[in-house]
């Protein structure tokens, strides 16, 4: 089961007593707010529940699935998310 942006603004909504559009707009403003450090190359980190970072990838060699043929994969940024030891416990208990 995946949980929307929608979905979580109500259970946000419920548990904090706000109003469904305000968590709406604290979520958008987070994910917003994440990108935006990520892009000046800094970490977020919320202790206990993890670190969202980039990490950089070499340009390399791939294959077509389809045809075997060699390409060139270009090199890029990729967003990373290393859960915190809270956050591994509470879905490990």
């Amino acid at each position: 089961m995946t949980t929307g942006k929608v979905e979580l603004a109500k259970t946000i909504s419920q548990k904090t007593g706000i109003t469904q559009k305000q968590a709406s707009e604290f979520i958008n403003t987070f994910v917003e707010t994440v990108e935006e450090k990520l892009a000046e190359g800094e970490k977020v980190q919320l202790v206990g529940f993890g670190t969202f970072m980039t990490r950089k990838r070499e340009k390399r060699e791939g294959r077509k699935p389809g045809t075997g043929e060699i390409i060139e994969i270009p090199a890029s940024i990729a967003p990373v998310f290393k859960a915190g030891k809270s956050l591994k416990e509470k879905l490990n208990s």
